[in-house]
């Protein structure tokens, strides 16, 4: 420890409690700035943990599937106050997204169709366009650094969006040539990437309440790991069981359950990623929702606190309001909201609380590191399908699947085009890339222009 510093005193409970609810309040903007929201709060103002610690926490929930924010926050939360922290960090870091989305989900269900409403989402749809696409920017700006990982990216977006590949199977498939590539020791894999904050001035792990030292309880414990694991595993899994035993495999509910449960595995990359898969399957496979529905719950996402994944609560509440089969349809939708987010983020407590004790292990292992920079290569092709497919369902009324070949290509007929989306959605680019306005001002000032449009018009605008 450096002589002029002294280590504060360990932080109380209820100090940590308030804390997290605070960070809670504050986690608006996606990952990245809900990251740097944790590192300004807990690294550079309370000065909990250090610059090193905190990146080395980052680095393993990256190799998670599921939202990294809420990961870390469970991991740091671990860290201060053992099971009781981690489990009160993540649940708050959760709490205010699932109140907003389920109250929102509510009156969507209820009042979504009215003009007024439609029109603030025939808004929201446009910037959320504009979103996704400044997404494909970021990340693609950090992670494809050579021609490798710019090949990775292409086959990925050729192949979910020409021939129809399963967003898991490119998952695996882009990790394991990076695993291998890693391996063989090859340059272009052993590349950076993640959503780690801009360090300005390092703050010492010594000079931090966690100082440089493992706490007891942080060191590998197999028994206790196995035993809490156990205990996760059977809060996460039994109610996927127990709903398709009671119900069958083919009930709504068990289907929301087992389909959000395989996607918490397969979560890598980031919520964009993912959402072109969550956003094909709910349409097409499932019919839960269309695809200017899946825009407008991702609108509600981005305008809440909480990681952006929440959306699918809002996937789950409408395809169990709309598939209630002699349930109150309002009753069923709850269920449902409240079913995807239990199978959703239960599994995040059971990655940390099972992996984190062993996460030194993974310090410097260079063949995972190189698989999750393929992944995040790959990931870009993902959101940039996302985008496109986005795009050709929400500014055009109609759109064929044409077939050539092995390939099935999506084409917009050019005379259904959503005029007023198409130049409120130009606007927004406009706004977002030449003038870089934020994307809470971009969501309020497109639902505002949609709400506008509705009034001089005097009809809701076409969605």
């Amino acid at each position: 420890m450096s002589e002029t510093s002294v280590r504060p005193p360990a932080v109380p409970f209820g100090e940590a409690v308030k804390t997290w609810a605070r960070i809670a309040a504050l986690s608006f903007g996606g990952p990245a700035g809900q990251i740097a929201v944790m590192h300004r709060i807990l690294v550079e103002e309370k000065r909990w943990l250090g610059e090193r610690r905190f990146l080395h926490a980052l680095n393993y929930c990256m190799l998670l599937p599921g939202p990294e924010a809420q990961q870390l926050a469970i991991y740091i939360g671990w860290l201060m106050h053992r099971t009781a922290g981690g489990l009160v960090a993540g649940l708050l870091f959760v709490l205010p997204g699932f109140l907003a989305i389920m109250a929102l989900s509510i009156l969507y269900a209820l009042y979504g169709g009215a003009g007024p409403v439609s029109a603030l989402f025939f808004g929201l749809k446009a910037a959320v366009l504009v979103v996704v696409l400044q997404a494909v920017i970021r990340v693609g700006g950090r992670s494809l650094r050579n021609p490798v990982m710019i090949g990775l990216a292409a086959a990925a977006f050729v192949g979910i969006y020409a021939f129809d590949i399963p967003f898991p199977v490119i998952i695996l498939a882009a990790g394991l040539i990076g695993f291998l590539g890693g391996r063989a020791r090859m340059k272009s894999f052993l590349v950076g990437g993640g959503h780690g904050p801009k360090v300005t001035h390092e703050v010492a792990d010594a000079d931090t309440v966690l100082g440089e030292e493992t706490p007891d309880h942080a060191r590998p414990h197999l028994i206790w790991a196995l035993q809490t694991g156990a205990v996760l595993a059977l809060l996460w899994l039994a109610p996927v069981l127990g709903l398709g035993l009671a119900f069958g495999w083919d009930n709504v509910f068990s289907e929301i359950a087992v389909f959000f449960s395989k996607m918490a595995v397969v979560t890598f990359g980031g919520a964009y990623a993912v959402l072109a898969y969550v956003a094909q399957e709910a349409v097409q496979t499932y019919g839960w929702l269309k695809p200017g529905e899946m825009l407008d719950g991702l609108g509600m996402a981005e305008t809440t606190p909480g990681p952006l994944i929440i959306v699918t609560q809002f996937v789950g509440f409408m395809g169990a309001y709309r598939n209630a089969a002699g349930m109150d349809p309002l009753t069923a939708g709850v269920l449902g909201g409240i079913l995807t987010t239990w199978v959703t983020f239960v599994p995040c407590f059971l990655w940390i609380f099972l992996g984190a004790p062993f996460v030194e292990a993974l310090r410097g292992a260079r063949a995972l590191n190189a698989a999750l920079a393929a992944i995040t290569a790959a990931v870009v092709g993902v959101i940039l399908n996302l985008a496109i497919w986005f795009a050709l369902h929400v500014l055009f009324a109609q759109v064929a699947s044409v077939r050539i070949g092995a390939m099935t290509l999506d084409v917009p007929d050019l005379a259904s085009v959503n005029l007023p989306g198409l130049l409120l959605s130009l606007a927004a680019g406009v706004a977002a890339f030449r003038f870089k306005v934020g994307v809470i001002p971009l969501l309020l000032g497109c639902a505002g222009a949609g709400v506008a449009y509705y009034l001089a018009t005097g009809g809701a605008p076409p969605s």
